[in-house]
């Protein structure tokens, strides 16, 4: 099996956290914390064959502990936004956890990236997987019900695949996703303005000033959110338009167009290394975020230094705000219902 595990350190409260690695023949590897299932490091080649580390993040576990970016976490139980703090399910209210201003982001506080995850390692026809388990209770940052949820890594020959899983005993809202923060170039405190970026979207979710859904879907065509034939993410994105002042650069939400099942949510190539990134997902929407409110200065890994739009992320997720919403696709996972989806990280050279 090519996987391997070492110390990570411990959280405030004594928890032991561990660090995975993930090998394949192809020479990438996957380095994944159980500390909010953190996708700590992963290599991919250049067009020389040469491999770098992608996605932003720390040495340590005390620069995830402190972190106020959520790099490469996964996010849950639910992912963006929901205007309010407030959840309304089944005509029934419950109150959130308010960590972003008078609304609730990302699961809360104290949400999924903030917890110590169960960690079994597993060989597949595939390649090396690592199965992260964790049990929220009812009550969690203010969710009804019991919940059960997996996140499976699993490093193929040409990428990560991300599998998720839940069953809850009561009605509640799941929208899991993880959240990496990519650069492709290898040169890790540089910004992410020259990549290239394709995102097969028509369409994007209408938010106001705080980010949350208006509930009306606006087309991105002649905007400066239309990436549907690859541009580079720095080409547009001090334009003079409210969308991008709303979100300080891009933060949002596209839904896909497409059919059920696997599909592409998003690509995008550093031209200079010629590393490509294919995304792949089952989820209806895609989040764009151009790293706006990375602290400058923030100390990285190897001595990098990082600082707003050094990353972007790609987040496979549904519609934000959903339950607040009728028209847009449901987020509610009922007892006896099975919450699947996935997200595929593909790497390729151009």
């Amino acid at each position: 099996m090519q996987l391997s595990s070492r110390p990570f350190g411990t959280t405030g409260d004594g928890t032991p956290v561990e660090l995975y690695t993930l090998a394949n023949a192809a020479g990438m590897e996957a380095d994944i914390a159980t500390y909010g299932g953190a996708l700590v490091r992963l290599t991919a080649p250049d067009r020389e064959g040469d491999m770098a580390d992608v996605v932003l993040g720390y040495d340590t576990l005390d620069g995830y502990l402190n972190d106020c970016c959520c790099f490469g976490r996964l996010v849950g139980r639910v992912a963006n936004r929901i205007g309010g703090a407030r959840l309304v399910l089944d005509g029934r209210e419950y109150a959130l956890d308010r960590n972003n201003g008078r609304h609730h982001l990302h699961g809360g506080a104290g949400g999924f990236h903030s917890r110590v995850w169960r960690a079994d390692p597993l060989e597949t026809e595939a390649g090396p997987a690592l199965v992260l388990t964790f049990e929220s209770r009812d009550g969690d940052q203010g969710y009804p019900g019991n919940l059960a949820v997996s996140a499976v890594y699993t490093l193929a020959q040409d990428g990560l695949r991300l599998d998720f899983s839940a069953a809850a005993d009561r009605p509640t809202a799941v929208n899991l996703t993880a959240h990496p923060y990519f650069n492709l170039s290898g040169r890790p405190g540089t910004d992410c303005l020259g990549h290239v970026l394709t995102i097969p979207a028509r369409r994007c979710l209408e938010t106001d000033g705080d980010l949350i859904p208006t509930g009306c879907l606006s087309e991105v065509a002649g905007t400066p959110l239309d990436f549907m034939a690859g541009v580079a993410i720095g080409a547009r994105i001090r334009q003079d338009s409210v969308p991008l002042a709303n979100g300080h650069g891009y933060d949002h939400c596209y839904v896909l167009d497409g059919r059920a099942g696997m599909k592409p949510a998003a690509s995008v190539v550093e031209p200079v290394s010629g590393r490509g990134l294919e995304v792949l997902t089952t989820q209806p929407c895609v989040q764009f975020y151009s790293g706006n409110h990375i602290p400058e200065g923030l100390p990285g890994k190897g001595g990098a230094v990082y600082g707003a739009r050094s990353g972007l992320c790609l987040e496979p997720q549904g519609f934000v705000d959903a339950p607040a919403h009728a028209a847009f696709s449901d987020i509610t996972l009922r007892p006896g219902e099975a919450y699947r989806q996935t997200i595929l990280y593909r790497f390729f050279v151009k």
